[in-house]
This record gives C-alpha cells, sequence and structure tokens, in this order.
C-alpha cells in the first residue's frame, strides 16, 4: 500500500469515526433494572393519587 493510498485511509476513518459521534444516538441510553423499578413505583403512585383525587 502506497503511503498516499494509506494517508487518505486514516483520514477517512477519522472522519468516519468524527460524524458518527455527532449523529443522533440510535438506542435510548441504559437504565438499570432498580432505576426501572423505581420508576415504574413513581409512575404508579402518581397515579394512585390521580385515582383518589
Amino acid at each position: 500500500m502506497n503511503r498516499q493510498k494509506k494517508l487518505q485511509q486514516l483520514f477517512k476513518a477519522k472522519a468516519k469515526k468524527a460524524s458518527a459521534k455527532l449523529a443522533p444516538a440510535r438506542k435510548d441510553k441504559y437504565i438499570s433494572k432498580a432505576d426501572r423499578l423505581k420508576l415504574a413505583a413513581e409512575t404508579r403512585d402518581e397515579s394512585v393519587r390521580v385515582d383518589d383525587e
């Protein structure tokens, strides 16, 4: 592989990584099981309060 081709390949790889970093995330961030249970409990409590009123 000649020098110019190698430089172009490295440049393209860095550019690809940079654009991937700027792109919006495709999947949601990970939420731990404990946090999911906590959120579920909070929403359950809110629905109970709304039903009581």
